[in-house]
């Protein structure tokens, strides 16, 4: 077996990982053929993440003329301990003000240690509302996954 084939994370794990970090970077492509790379909040969602932004934003204009992306999620600050997800995801750009509502409650939740389906607070509710106006939904859908997890050499290289 291949060092990149033991270092690989399983779905569960990639999915338990998703749970337990908190930012994304996200890559997308500007109008000038350059990288252009934003870390966001994120929530876990379906095989992907979903998180919203600015519509105004440069990441929402690279994704109207481009709708793709590569997401990093990663951690570890010695080699034995790095672990990450890269996904080349296809990116749903959600303008919906409804679900870009239940895309800000989400994120809010998660971030003030709530669960999903938690009761939204009437003030919670009001505020992501006055916010999402500006904002549009992104839902990354992967069409590739890259995992790694040097833990899984138990420190033999």
């Amino acid at each position: 077996m291949s060092r990149r084939d033991q270092i690989r994370m399983t779905p569960e794990e990639i999915s338990a990982y998703f749970d337990e970090q908190k930012v994304i970077n996200v890559a997308t492509m500007s109008p000038n053929g350059r990288p252009h790379l934003a870390p966001l909040w994120y929530f876990p969602h379906g095989d992907g993440v979903a998180t919203w932004t600015y519509g105004s934003s440069q990441k929402a204009k690279n994704l109207r003329r481009l709708p793709e992306a590569t997401v990093l999620i990663e951690d570890g600050d010695s080699y034995d301990k790095l672990r990450g997800v890269s996904l080349e995801a296809d990116v749903e750009l959600v303008e919906d003000t409804e679900r870009v509502i239940e895309i800000g409650i989400a994120l809010t939740q998660r971030y003030a240690g709530g669960k999903p389906g938690d009761p939204v607070p009437d003030e919670l509710r009001a505020f992501i509302t006055a916010q999402a106006g500006k904002r549009i939904g992104l839902i990354f859908k992967p069409t590739k996954v890259i995992s790694w997890d040097h833990g899984k050499l138990g420190g033999t290289y």
